[in-house]
């Protein structure tokens, strides 16, 4: 598991712009959405080409989360990375620039529609009301990478409770790019993964500042549970 280290000057910061650390304490469960990011075979299963080691680690806490949420009608949704023709076609700058030769070519494969990298990772409880998403770009709020924001809109939820793989890159951008759109943003510190502690906390950091809440796995629990007891004083 990632060693979580803030920076203080980032909490600093946080404290003189909004007078807390902390935002979104209480979520109310039907407006929220668990988003479970690219946490896949080809992320995640030994020997594949995208292989990010820590995320294994963080697949309890993630049950953890959706368990939870689903107990108090809330929405999990597992994202899929997706290769197919029109990604590469479309997505040219990145297919043609900063990937080359044979791992190229097997991380094409290994996230193509039926592959054993583009499945969800077998530890993962997901339950047949949970929603599964292909998304073809880093973030699945850039325009055509995925349907999840109509979707979301579909149901009325505000809130999106990030976590997955790899930190710095699909969880960042898609938590990034859903602030943007007006989504409450909560990203788990101890349910998102990559490569090191450095590039982890530095996301942690960034979004902290300036794009969402980040709290842990017991803290979102908390915050859950606070939004359900809200809903049943009010029944």
């Amino acid at each position: 598991m990632h060693t979580i280290a803030i920076p203080d000057y980032v909490l600093q910061r946080v404290v003189e712009r909004r007078g807390k650390v902390r935002l979104f304490e209480t979520l109310d469960p039907a407006r929220t959405a668990l988003v479970v990011v690219d946490l896949q075979n080809g992320f995640m299963a030994p020997g594949q080409p995208a292989e990010i080691a820590y995320a294994r680690e963080i697949v309890p806490n993630v049950n953890r989360i959706a368990g939870a949420l689903r107990a108090v009608g809330g929405t999990v949704v597992y994202i899929q990375n997706t290769n197919t023709d029109a990604t590469q076609a479309d997505w040219c700058v990145w297919f043609d620039n900063f990937t080359k030769g044979d791992f190229k070519q097997r991380m094409i494969a290994a996230f193509a529609r039926g592959s054993f990298g583009h499945a969800i990772y077998p530890e993962l409880e997901v339950l047949p009301g949970d929603w599964m998403v292909e998304k073809q770009r880093f973030g699945a709020f850039v325009d055509g990478s995925s349907t999840l924001h109509a979707q979301l809109q579909a149901k009325g939820i505000d809130t999106l409770i990030i976590v997955g793989t790899a930190t710095n890159v699909c969880c960042e951008s898609t938590a990034r790019d859903a602030m943007m759109m007006n989504y409450k943003v909560v990203f788990v510190s101890d349910a998102n993964a990559c490569r090191t502690d450095e590039e982890h906390n530095a996301t942690l950091g960034n979004i902290l500042a300036l794009f969402g809440d980040v709290q842990s796995t017991d803290e979102v629990l908390g915050s859950v549970a606070a939004g359900a007891g809200l809903l049943q004083a009010a029944e």
